[in-house]
């Protein structure tokens, strides 16, 4: 089976008898930081308990099942069970931008709103002002707003972005966080959510099944709170490589969308990927996005060095 998502190493070795330049996957290029590396290595006494089931260290658990959901496309989103989606399709020709236009598209038959902060895969970003209108709009609408911050943290200016400044004045308001993107922890799978609703909450906890965070993860989410050099470290290298990026893929013919976040989208041939694939690199063909197809591939941002050896399999490809 051939896996859609970003970061099929297993999948790559499988098929080619090696491992592949992998830029498929958003996460931090400086690998998983040395704290917290050493405190899932200080939990491992603790594996032979069952960890914390309420997880009350780092997070809670998240568990949202709507009948009907509200999802600007292109953007990656799974679908709770029984989840309907009406998808609200942004335009190419305007960068895939999320305008008003949305605001105006909401309705009282939809009960959840989800808006990535920046999208993925577009990059694209949304001012306060309009979180704020977005929020007013979905309380209008009894629709309960979801705002995935993912990836906000790799912008420098993510404390200004966030809106987590919106929660007491809309204690109904949803934002997920997560470990995965910024600490490099995808294989520790951890996350959170924020919201002002205690109710909310209570009923999130009482949805999910117990134990479903291990004593591990929650080991390595404490320890990623106090990572703080290790993540400035990451949104430096990230705001001095986007713009090299852009650049040089513009400089290969290709379009490029500006973006804000760790990753950047991009239109090429659609035999695109394959072909880097057999010269041995891997970007995330986005085909499977809603609004867009197999001309759409979405790049990550790492080392300069590991750019420079994409950039230059690019080249061999398209020459």
């Amino acid at each position: 089976m051939e896996l859609t998502h970003g970061g099929d190493w297993a999948g790559y070795r499988a098929k080619f008898g090696r491992d592949a330049l992998d830029f498929s996957a958003n996460v931090s290029p400086l690998g998983l930081p040395e704290g917290v590396a050493q405190a899932i290595v200080n939990a491992l006494p603790t594996a032979d308990r069952y960890p914390d089931p309420l997880c009350e260290r780092p997070i809670f658990r998240l568990v949202l099942a709507k009948s009907r959901t509200a999802l600007p496309a292109p953007t990656f989103a799974c679908a709770a069970l029984g989840c309907e989606v009406e998808y609200f399709f942004l335009k190419e020709e305007n960068d895939f931008e999320i305008t008003e236009e949305l605001l105006s598209a909401l309705h009282e038959t939809i009960d959840m709103v989800f808006l990535c902060q920046p999208n993925n895969p577009t990059g694209q970003i949304v001012t306060s002002d309009f979180l704020e209108k977005l929020l007013k709009k979905c309380r209008a609408c009894h629709a309960t707003p979801v705002i995935d911050e993912c990836f906000l943290d790799f912008l420098p200016e993510h404390e200004n972005r966030t809106a987590k400044r919106f929660l007491a004045q809309f204690p109904e308001l949803v934002i997920l966080k997560a470990f995965t993107k910024l600490y490099a922890m995808a294989g520790v799978r951890l996350g959170y959510v924020l919201s002002g609703d205690e109710k909310l909450l209570e009923n999130m906890r009482e949805a999910g099944q117990p134990w479903a965070v291990s004593s591990l993860a929650q080991a390595a989410g404490v320890a990623a709170l106090d990572e703080t050099e290790y993540a400035d470290r990451v949104r430096s290298l990230i705001a001095r490589e986007r713009p090299r990026m852009i650049a040089s893929l513009r400089s290969l013919g290709l379009r490029v969308l500006e973006g804000q976040a760790n990753f950047l989208l991009f239109k090429a041939p659609e035999d695109f990927g394959e072909r880097l694939k057999e010269k041995g690199a891997v970007v995330r063909g986005c085909a499977n996005y809603p609004g867009l197809d197999n001309t759409w591939y979405r790049t990550a941002v790492r080392t300069p060095e590991e750019n420079e050896k994409l950039l230059k399999i690019m080249r061999e490809v398209l020459k």
